[in-house]
């Protein structure tokens, strides 16, 4: 494998490490009763405060459930995409690798969903129907921002860089929502702080593992 597959191997897996870091300081970090039914959190004074300053807003929750549901149906015409490939070529291998991968990213994405879902590490700020709810990392904020950034890397790679404005067009779009959902997701104030800086660290992994499996998958149809 050729230095630079190697590099983004080994970043890929140094981001993953950091989240896991980054989790065990919050199972063991200031870890204090402050959420809802004295429900622990760890780094218990960072997140108090800034949930104290910053409070709920239903706006900012309502708006970056749009945007999570603007970020599926992305998701949803790539899986198309690669549906329509495989029934025109009646077999999985006439799939564009890129497609494949994408699925894959997806499919790992919804693991860490279901994972989240009952290893819990802690629970929301505030009660949703009357219920505690897990809350790490943000499951939103990793769909959305996974969703966006590989749909980034997919345009350049559909497009070849031959429509410059519309790659530029995409790109903008695509990073404004993934910025619109990490900050309004922590304005809405159903997360903590810790819990979107879970999700960003998870998602740059997810979507980096994407990227370096891409890259070694292209050198291995093209070693030039």
């Amino acid at each position: 494998m050729p230095k630079r597959q190697k590099r983004l191997f080994i970043l890929t897996g140094s981001l993953f490490l950091l989240f896991i870091l980054f989790t065990i300081i919050m199972k063991t970090v200031d870890v204090k009763p402050v959420g809802p039914n004295q429900s622990k959190i760890g780094l218990a004074s960072i997140n108090q405060f800034l949930f104290n300053h910053l409070g709920t807003n239903s706006i900012w929750y309502n708006i970056t459930n749009l945007l999570g549901v603007i970020a599926i149906i992305f998701a949803v015409g790539f899986v198309i995409s690669g549906l329509c490939q495989f029934i025109k070529g009646k077999s999985i291998s006439k799939v564009d690798f890129h497609i494949l991968l994408l699925g894959a990213l997806y499919i790992l994405v919804i693991v860490f969903y279901i994972f989240f879902e009952f290893v819990i590490i802690n629970y929301r700020p505030v009660l949703i129907d009357s219920e505690l709810e897990a809350s790490y990392p943000s499951s939103h904020t990793m769909i959305t921002i996974c969703i966006m950034a590989s749909s980034m890397l997919q345009f350049h790679q559909l497009l070849h860089n031959s429509r410059k404005r519309l790659l530029i067009a995409l790109d903008v779009f695509s990073v404004l929502i993934i910025a619109v959902t990490i900050i309004g997701r922590l304005l809405s104030g159903v997360h903590w702080f810790t819990d979107i800086a879970a999700a960003i660290l998870l998602s740059a992994a997810s979507v980096m593992l994407y990227y370096s499996l891409v890259k070694w998958v292209e050198y291995i149809h093209n070693p030039e």
